[in-house]
């Protein structure tokens, strides 16, 4: 099973909330999902970023796969410096 950090678009028309989940890659964008890591707000100002950092080190750890906006997300929240540098710590 491919799992991927990703999306889930929540809110109304015209007014997006994202909440950042572990989902397997061959499911639906809004549909099943095996747990939520976070949540994301475009449109306050500035955009309000809230990561669970313990949830999203042990996807990354287990071989989760981020998306392109979710990657600029932790690297935003210096979640991906800290995984970077615990797996490099581990290699030697």
């Amino acid at each position: 099973m491919a799992v991927k950090l990703r999306l889930k678009r929540m809110g109304s028309k015209k007014k997006p909330f994202y909440r950042i989940v572990a989902a397997d890659s061959r499911s639906p964008r809004d549909g099943r999902f095996i747990e939520t890591v976070g949540t994301y707000n475009p449109i306050t100002e500035p955009a309000e970023v809230s990561i669970n950092e313990e949830a999203a080190m042990k996807w990354l750890r287990d071989g989760a796969i981020p998306t392109d906006t979710v990657r600029n997300l932790l690297k935003k929240q210096g979640i991906l410096e800290k995984f970077h540098s615990e797996r490099m710590s581990k290699s030697k």
